[in-house]
């Protein structure tokens, strides 16, 4: 989870991509949109299952809580992310 969120915020659309189930992976990203990755806090984490709030500063300069609880699989010896439920998004958070 940590890692795939680095490569967020780094621009990495390699590695997420690679971190992603094939079953369930889109067939491209593009990363650089201008989003500003400011913060994760993972909630909790059990069995394969992680749930997170992430803080973005969006391209137009608002910013962004992203809530999710994501699924993981065990692939090839390695987690990888299979989909995520977005429970709740906040604009303009604290």
């Amino acid at each position: 989870m940590r890692s795939r969120y680095s490569a967020y915020a780094l621009g990495n659309a390699a590695y997420v991509l690679d971190t992603w189930h094939p079953d369930t992976r889109p067939a491209a990203l593009d990363l650089r949109d201008g989003t500003r990755y400011l913060g994760l806090r993972v909630r909790r984490s059990a069995g394969n299952h992680v749930e997170f709030t992430a803080q973005l500063r969006l391209p137009d300069g608002e910013r962004y809580l992203l809530r999710e609880n994501s699924e993981f699989t065990r692939l090839g010896g390695r987690w990888v992310y299979v989909d995520g439920v977005t429970p709740a998004a906040d604009a303009n958070p604290g």
